[in-house]
């Protein structure tokens, strides 16, 4: 893997440490074009940051296109429910870093800031 300085324009912006953390506990998968990574009221199994490619992402409040540096489903970790809440498909092949959920919440007990961080950038 890559420095964590390969994804320092994350949206949500975090800083190197942050990312850094994020990127020890994740794994790199590759998604080919139309792969399904989020679907809408599902609950969350993990999150993604996109390395490379680009996501079309359906939410009720818009539909866009995002590329390298987005964090995907952040927003089911973070909230209570748990639900995804928009439908996320690959446009291009897509490489990006997987976070587990249970790796997720292992480094929130050694971090408890982690999620409060994520969860102002998500909002900013």
């Amino acid at each position: 893997m890559e420095p964590a300085g390969h994804i320092v324009n994350c949206k949500p912006p975090l800083d190197e440490i942050d990312l850094g953390r994020l990127e020890a506990i994740a794994s790199e998968v590759e998604l080919e074009a139309g792969q399904l990574l989020t679907e809408r009221g599902h609950a969350g199994a993990g999150m993604y940051l996109v390395l490379e490619g680009s996501v079309l992402v359906e939410a009720p409040e818009r539909t866009q296109v995002l590329g390298p540096g987005t964090c995907i489903g952040e927003r089911a970790l973070l909230s209570p429910e748990g639900k995804r809440s928009a439908r996320v498909r690959a446009c291009t092949t897509v490489r990006a870093l997987a976070v587990a959920r249970p790796d997720f919440e292992l480094l929130g007990l050694y971090d408890p800031g982690l999620a409060p961080r994520l969860a102002a950038a998500a909002a900013g």
